[in-house]
Formats: structure tokens, sequence, C-alpha cells
């Protein structure tokens, strides 16, 4: 497994709690329940039984249903056993019968010499999609840890990051006590998901709370109730918080705008100069605010400069006018 990123779902995974009510048992394949699945997407393999190999892909999850079952029942003994033998040969990791059917006589003496895991579960083939196919979403997109903390303001989900007592949890308490909601603080779990979609939350035993330095840890539901909590949300905008460095240059009107790359995904980003006075929490929420403007396609900033621009325009052609 590489670092921050799940590549792999053993077999037996599919056989822990996350997975309970599909109630999986084991026909065969014991000794291999270690096989990788490497793909969240599963498979229904009834092209590879009508002869089409190349449709099997490595590392999936292959799904035996009804429709499977009564294609198999209209080849003859022999055609099935050359498909099976076929099939068992490639780089399959695992099968689930549905629906608890009796696999086809052939299927298992095929399968066992060689240690191939074959799952059967009495839920339907729709539900054991579904299921199998969340809970490898879940484990096998692409995860890392942030230190920072994720809140939900306006509805957006504003990350603060900085350096270690920059005032992050101080800033995200006073946001909470204004309306908003916590989803992680200190370690933000983030996974990417198809299309480049990041969604942070905390692990527990952290979850729902937060250090404060001189408070210790305090439970942020407990306190504030279910309404200050979220259990996950998409990060929508990145703000890091430095101590303000007087000779430092600050974007003064907002024209610049950068990115932060969380798992190579860019995310809109903000520096923002943490100095004596400056109210941190109205700050965040003034950026929140502006950064929905700006997804309307209201960008105040430009905006003013294209006005700024006109009025020089205007301007320069009256004192050429005067000139004239």
């Amino acid at each position: 497994m590489a670092e921050g990123n799940t590549e792999y779902v053993e077999v037996r995974e599919l056989l822990g709690q996350e997975l309970t009510e599909l109630q999986l048992t084991v026909l065969s394949g014991e000794s291999n329940l270690d096989n990788r699945i490497t793909h969240p997407r599963v498979q229904k393999p009834g092209l590879a039984f009508a002869g089409y190999y190349d449709y099997i892909k490595p590392g999936r999850v292959q799904i035996l249903g009804a429709s499977e079952k009564k294609y198999l029942d209209t080849l003859e003994p022999g055609k099935r056993t050359e498909r099976f033998e076929k099939i068992a040969g490639m780089a399959i990791p695992v099968f689930v019968i549905t629906k608890g059917l009796e696999p086809a006589p052939e299927f298992l003496p095929i399968c066992r010499p060689q240690g191939l895991p074959i799952l059967v579960s009495p839920s339907l083939s729709s539900t054991i999609i579904k299921r199998i196919s969340f809970f490898l979403e879940e484990h096998l997109v692409p995860s890392t840890v942030v230190h920072g903390v994720l809140l939900d303001v306006y509805g957006l989900g504003v990350l603060l990051i900085g350096d270690s007592g920059v005032g992050k949890s101080e800033c995200a308490l006073d946001l909470i006590t204004r309306g908003h909601s916590l989803v992680a603080d200190d370690r933000v779990t983030v996974k990417q998901y198809p299309h480049g979609d990041l969604l942070g939350f905390c692990e527990e035993p952290l979850r729902h709370h937060m250090e404060l330095r001189g408070l210790g840890i305090i439970n942020v539901q407990d306190l504030f109730g279910l309404a200050a909590v979220r259990e996950r949300k998409s990060i929508d905008l990145v703000i890091e918080l430095e101590h303000w460095d007087e000779s430092k240059a600050y974007d003064r009107l907002g024209l610049d705008e950068t990115v932060y790359k969380i798992l190579d995904s860019p995310c809109p980003y903000i520096k923002m100069p943490v100095a004596l006075g400056r109210n941190l929490s109205i700050l965040v929420e003034i950026a929140a605010r502006n950064h929905v403007l700006k997804l309307q396609g209201h960008h105040s900033a430009r905006e003013f400069a294209r006005k700024l621009e006109r009025q020089l325009e205007l301007g320069r052609q009256q004192r050429v006018e005067d000139r004239t």
C-alpha cells in the first residue's frame, strides 16, 4: 500500500463488519482471501462467458447473478468447461454469486484447484453491486491527511491551514459560535473521488472534537448541538493563515487568483495574514461569501478594476479633447 493512498483491498475485507448485511460466505478459495482487488468498479462477466475474454479486467470483483446463470444453462457442459477454465486462469481476485444461486456443476471443480475465491450471498445482484461498489470506492480512492481545520461556512467547505499556533482552531471555534459547522480539526482526512472532487472528514476518535490550548479537548457537538458539526464536506476553498510579515507585499485588490493542490486537485486558495486587531472569523466569512459570488459569476475585484479602467480611459479621452 502506498503512503496516503490505498492501492488495493483484500478479498477478506469483503467479509468484514462493513458488509455484514450481505451475509457473504466462502464457497472456495479460503487460502487466497488475500487476493487483491484493485479497481472500485465491479463486473458482470456475461460477455466473457460468451467467449469475449478481453472484457475481463484484472483486479475487479466479478458478479454472477441470475442472468449469467440462465445463459450458462444454455451451453453444453463441454463449452461451459472450456469457458470456465479460460476465465479461472485470468487475474480475477474473486467471484461473488448473488441470490444464493447454485453455481454450474463445472464451476467449483475448476476454480478450486486454482485457489480462486468464490463468495455467495442471498442478496440481489443490484444490492450486491451497490454495496460492494460503495465499499470499494471508499477504500480505493486516493487519500491523504492534511493538518488543518475543515468547516462548513455558508455551504462551502473551507479548509483552514497554517503553522501550528497561528490560530486555526480559535478562528474555527469563533465561526462555530457564529452558526457554522465543524467537519474536522487538526487532522483532516481527504479523499479524491472521480473527476477530482475532494471530500474531507475526520476519523474516529477525533470526530466532533477540538483541541484548544489552555482548555484541552472539547466536544463541539455536546457544547453547541448537532447543527454545529458535519460528518464530511467537499473542500471548496483553502485559506492559509500566516503571521503578519511587514516585509511582504500582500494582495490589496484580490485580482491574483492562486490554487492549492491536494492530491493533485487544485483548490481556490487565499493567503490571509494574521495580526493583532484582525477579526479572522469575519474575514473568513467574507472570503466564503465572496467565493460564492465568484461561483455565480460576480468577481468584485475584476468588476472594480474594469470600472476603474473605464474611468481612466474616459479621463484620457477628456484630456485629449481639452487639448484639441
